[in-house]
């Protein structure tokens, strides 16, 4: 067990399961809200075993940050080796919970520490340390009470018909079972990443609950203004992320083929790999859209950051919170958004360098996207929004996502005077 620093920072407790640098996504917000927390408090942070390496390689590259221990910790190597899929990961992800808990118990106990952060993975519908928990509690940020409209499920496969309709039956039924309204009578701060989300929440709790993205540009790799005049005539759309029917890729391709229609050269690469892929390889060839749109799977870090600087436009079409990481990384590019209005992470997206799309019908946002696109077509148009948004990252960068983030969990620890 770690032993008591001397420091004179506040002492705060963080789970967060996924942490690891390098890295996109929620393992990335684990990371960044870790290293920025730092700065102002000493932190005991719990996570996953097979994330020791790179993180004792980055911190050895890396000096200031020693406010942070690392506590490694993973289930039996029998609990492991069932861990395959999304559903082995969710079921490891509980049970490593539940198992944790003891390990927080302790390391609070013999630390002094009072406060507890869940960090990852943010989303209310899953547990949380219960000793953690009884504590000064900070929650999230969370999610997971948005669903999407019934009008865009038909389009899905069977299987992903079921799981939306079991993911809006939990969204339904979980704010009514006793561990949900615990953790949230139990917690001092709820950071929530969607208005919905936080809409949804008992009335009892919505006074502690607050509007708090997870993710913020990453500016450490600031764009060079690129030329917007391209030799060959095409403009290059770009789409990342993982490939569920809900992160609506569909919608970008179908607005793809309203594009080509209208005589536009235009490509679209999508990013990412995941139990949608053939369904949109079945709408990719029935739209005959095979030299318009290439799905390119999972791709190192080196290979994303230069498609994302030979992209011309970031396509966000996900109907929820998803693919928030690439939409700020599209600012520290220089690249012109357009994505859809989730009531979270948009609502940093001002109109000059972004096109916020509202999620209405699903024919209409396809059309609002393809007129979006058709409008950043005109060089100085995109010129102008790229311009903005590499001029509007440092705003939204982790260094002020930091502050944002150290100053209402200093203020929840003053409040109680400690």
């Amino acid at each position: 067990m770690m032993t008591t620093s001397e420091s004179a920072k506040p002492r705060l407790m963080v789970s967060a399961y996924a942490c690891e640098p390098w890295k996109g996504s929620e393992i990335g917000v684990g990371w960044h809200w870790v290293l920025e927390l730092s700065r102002e408090f000493e932190l005991w942070v719990i996570t996953r075993a097979n994330n020791r390496e790179p993180i004792e390689r980055w911190m050895a590259a890396n000096h200031g940050y020693e406010s942070i221990h690392w506590i490694y910790f993973d289930l039996s190597a029998s609990e492991l080796a069932r861990k395959h899929g999304r559903k082995g990961v969710h079921r490891y992800y509980l049970k490593w919970t539940k198992a944790s808990d003891a390990v927080i118990s302790e390391t609070m106990w013999s630390n002094g520490i009072e406060t507890f952060l869940h960090l990852t993975y943010g989303n209310v519908l899953w547990p949380v340390s219960r000793f953690g928990a009884s504590r000064r509690f900070i929650w999230g940020p969370v999610g997971g009470l948005e669903t999407i409209p019934r009008e865009y499920i038909k389009y899905y496969s069977l299987k992903s018909r079921v799981m939306e309709s079991v993911r809006r039956l939990a969204a339904k039924l979980v704010p009514l079972t006793p561990g949900f309204r615990r953790r949230c009578r139990n917690a001092d701060l709820i950071l929530c990443k969607t208005e919905i989300t936080r809409s949804s929440l008992p009335k009892f709790c919505l006074s502690k609950a607050v509007l708090m993205t997870d993710v913020a540009a990453d500016i450490s790799d600031i764009a060079t203004p690129q030329p917007v005049h391209k030799s060959d005539g095409v403009l290059r759309l770009l789409c990342v992320g993982r490939l569920d029917a809900w992160r609506g890729f569909d919608i970008a391709i179908e607005a793809v083929a309203r594009l080509r229609d209208t005589g536009m050269a235009v490509h679209l690469d999508i990013l990412g790999k995941g139990p949608d892929k053939s369904r949109l390889k079945g709408i990719i060839s029935s739209l005959a859209l095979t030299d318009y749109v290439t799905l390119r799977g999972e791709v190192p870090a080196e290979e994303y950051r230069r498609l994302l600087h030979e992209a011309d436009i970031v396509l966000n079409t996900s109907l929820k919170e998803g693919a928030v990481t690439v939409s700020f990384d599209a600012m520290a590019a220089g690249k012109p958004l357009v994505a859809l209005d989730t009531t979270g992470y948009t609502r940093y997206f001002r109109p000059e360098y972004s096109v916020i799309i509202p999620r209405g019908r699903r024919d209409e946002v396809i059309a609002a996207v393809a007129a979006a696109v058709t409008r950043l077509g005109d060089d100085s148009c995109r010129q102008a929004m790229g311009n903005a948004a590499l001029e509007a990252a440092s705003e939204v960068s982790w260094e002020w996502h930091g502050r944002e983030i150290r100053d209402v969990v200093r203020n929840i620890i003053n409040a109680d005077g400690n």
